[in-house]
């Protein structure tokens, strides 16, 4: 694991859509536990609930959607899903581990998830990536999940440096605004499910097709743009 860099900048990578392809498993899920309790989904709920932290789905899934779970209870319902999903068969995005492991030669490396903790902890040690990251952070850990930029601005309080040398790498459109409005440059990777709208894609300083493309020249280029 890099702790300098030559720029020093640092990466701060999103977890879900970016190194997991999950979107489409959170999604499943939550879908499966509304669909058990015999409550209708709502038309917009996918997109609403991309990017709230634990606290803020698990409270959407039982006031918007209907559970009568009381959050607590829902949010660990649907964690223990994903993990056994996980144990069972890790759904990495290909290249992404190699990806991860070329920033980490040259960079600093962070997580800004909107996924439980208990979940981040899975994923680090069944990719085998977490000696990569200096620090991982989720959103259940601060105030609100993205789009408000509290997870991307503690990951760069723990890595000690400012967001303003922290390069995002992001899927989704709240993923997005989320790190824009810390104050980082962001590498956008649309995410195919659940692609962001032109407007916030325009809001990235790079966009790359996938995460085989990124490269330390690109952050590089926008540590010191």
């Amino acid at each position: 694991m890099s702790t300098a860099s030559d720029t020093g900048a640092a990466v701060v990578f999103d977890l879900d859509g970016v190194l997991i392809d999950s979107e489409g498993v959170w999604d499943q899920v939550r879908r499966d536990l509304a669909a058990e309790a015999g409550r209708q989904w709502p038309e917009t709920a996918t997109a609403d609930m991309m990017g709230m932290s634990s606290l803020e789905w698990s409270a959407y899934m039982h006031e918007a959607v209907g559970l009568a779970d009381p959050p607590a209870t829902i949010n660990g319902d649907v964690v223990a899903r994903i993990i056994s999903r996980y144990e069972a068969s890790l759904p990495l995005v290909p290249g992404a581990v190699s990806a991860v492991r070329r920033m980490a030669e040259r960079h600093p490396l962070g997580l800004a998830s909107s996924s439980n903790r208990e979940v981040i902890d899975v994923v680090m040690a069944a990719s085998g990536l977490a000696e990569c990251f200096a620090v991982t952070v989720s959103s259940e850990e601060v105030g609100a999940g993205k789009p408000a930029p509290d997870v991307y601005v503690e990951a760069a309080a723990r890595l000690g440096v400012d967001p303003a040398r922290c390069v995002a790498v992001e899927d989704s459109g709240n993923g997005i605004r989320s790190a824009v409005a810390a104050g980082m440059a962001v590498i956008a990777i649309p995410n195919r499910e659940f692609p962001p709208d032109d407007t916030t894609l325009s809001l990235a300083a790079a966009r790359i097709a996938s995460i085989a493309a990124l490269e330390p020249a690109l952050v590089r280029s926008l540590a010191v743009g």
